[in-house]
């Protein structure tokens, strides 16, 4: 996997653009902006010698929510939660509970085994495996002099 941070301006897209924003804003109000206003999850990426792995902190859902799909390389992960309807003989008085969605994208690149990505949902966090490819894993190797 691969994180790449660019500056040119011709070539940015607006998510790139809004994330480059809010990423270097002070924690806090950054934190406040992508949870409510844009309405994504914090991510978490991990490498590991044999894998990646993606944490979204998403509570309050369930497993049946998620919608995680790979197209070529790009991995994007998306849900939506909707509130349950009241009957029609109960009076709302007010209403604070909301329909939760959002949707994210990663690119993925040629080191990863996309056909073995898994993903679990446990407390909240919903975590995505990315093996690494077997040539990968073997990261160091002997070089022979000719």
């Amino acid at each position: 996997m691969t994180l790449v941070k660019g500056n040119n301006p011709i070539n940015r897209s607006f998510d790139g653009l809004m994330n480059e924003i809010f990423n270097d804003l002070p924690l806090t109000f950054g934190k406040t902006l992508r949870e409510d206003v844009l309405h994504f999850p914090p991510a978490n990426i991990i490498e590991k010698s044999d894998r990646y792995q993606i944490e979204l902190a998403v509570p309050g859902m369930d497993k049946g929510d998620f919608n995680v799909k790979l197209d070529e390389k790009l991995l994007t992960i998306s849900a939506e939660k909707k509130t349950e309807k009241t009957s029609e003989t109960d009076k709302l008085i007010r209403r604070e509970f909301s329909n939760k969605s959002f949707k994210r994208s990663f690119t993925i690149d040629e080191k990863i085994d996309s056909a073995n990505i898994s993903a679990k949902y446990e407390n909240g966090i919903l975590t995505l495996e990315l093996p690494k490819k077997e040539d990968v894993k073997n990261g160091s190797k002997e070089i022979t002099i000719q």
